[in-house]
């Protein structure tokens, strides 16, 4: 008996320790959510950074949620929503125009029972989709139709605004649709733009990342490695490269996308079996080191690299851990420069 309690003690810190990098322990860990924890989005509050919401997604079929937490981690109950069936993935985008006369911060999460994304304008967290935008509609195999990841782009010269949507299954060609959103005298609206994206046909893709500064959406083709195509449809659906797959253990999961000045900076993705992240430049996304930062079987993660104020001075890194909640790093943390 004694060996069989010595033996689980030596598993358990064996699976606590992951991959045997030395642990990086997080700033904090927020408020455990109700159901499954999935992919974070934070938004900064830019007349009072410290005012900052860290949006995370709550899966259920019935009353699955999209909740809001202040920095310190702590639920914001009123600009959570619930009742979601089934919220998968988060972003959020700046200076959406409202029929042209005001602009507003969005938020897009996608609801895959419903077979739909939704928006809201943020912080009010009022509903601008009247009640969703249906997604994947000319397909007939329920699989094809549920959406799971979504990014949002902005294109630095238009200022047009798209999103980018993936799939619980799809076709090895056209995998991901890019849809428009616009809005005019009879509300917002979400228009198919175009097709893209290969898929290896292996597992799935969910995690979906877009640069808006140098215009490339990167998306985890999760038995594979990280595809990276252009996100204005004016450059081509044409594949850049694939890369990364030989860094992984298994799952290739969520994108995070640190930028600083020069175009340097960093593409983030879970390595969600091996518990830990690898780093890959942004100028060129060759590989430069893996991380420790104690989550287990991450899924989603988001960063942002500009003061959030005293508790986070260099940004923060808010990554999903398979306890309900999700981690908050300060970005010094991760030694970037």
């Amino acid at each position: 008996m004694k060996k069989v309690i010595i033996l689980g003690i030596i598993a358990m810190v064996i699976v606590s320790c992951g991959n045997g990098l030395p642990k990086i322990a997080p700033t904090l860990v927020t408020e455990k959510l109700p159901h499954d924890s999935d992919d974070p989005a934070i938004w900064i509050n830019k007349e009072n950074p410290e005012q900052s919401i860290v949006f995370g997604t709550n899966k259920d079929e019935v009353n699955g949620g999209v909740y809001a937490f202040d920095l310190d981690g702590k639920i914001i109950k009123e600009k959570s929503l619930t009742g979601i069936a089934y919220p998968n993935n988060v972003d959020v985008e700046y200076g959406f125009k409202i029929n042209d006369s005001t602009e507003t911060d969005i938020m897009v999460f996608s609801e895959r029972e419903k077979h739909q994304i939704r928006m809201y304008s943020i912080p009010d967290m009022t509903p601008l989709d009247n009640g969703g935008f249906k997604v994947f509609t000319e397909e007939t195999d329920v699989e094809m139709k549920r959406p799971m990841g979504v990014s949002i782009y902005k294109n630095p010269k238009t200022e047009a605004i798209s999103v980018f949507v993936s799939r619980k299954n799809g076709p090895v060609e056209g995998y991901l649709h890019q849809y428009s959103l616009e809005s005019d005298s009879l509300g917002v609206h979400a228009n198919l733009l175009r097709k893209v994206g290969k898929f290896s046909g292996k597992k799935e893709i969910e995690a979906i990342a877009v640069d808006d500064e140098l215009g490339f959406v990167y998306c985890s083709d999760e038995g594979v490695g990280i595809r990276k195509i252009y996100a204005d449809p004016k450059m081509g659906n044409e594949e850049i490269s694939l890369f990364g797959g030989e860094n992984f253990k298994k799952d290739i999961e969520g994108i995070a996308i640190a930028t600083y000045p020069n175009d340097e900076g960093f593409i983030i993705v879970s390595n969600q079996q091996d518990h830990s992240f690898n780093f890959y430049k942004r100028s060129d996304n060759s590989y430069v080191k893996t991380l420790n930062l104690g989550t287990l079987e991450t899924d989603g993660c988001d960063i942002v690299t500009t003061s959030l104020g005293k508790k986070f001075p260099n940004g923060l890194f808010v990554s999903m851990n398979d306890e309900k909640d999700f981690f908050y790093h300060a970005v010094d943390a991760l030694n970037l420069k």
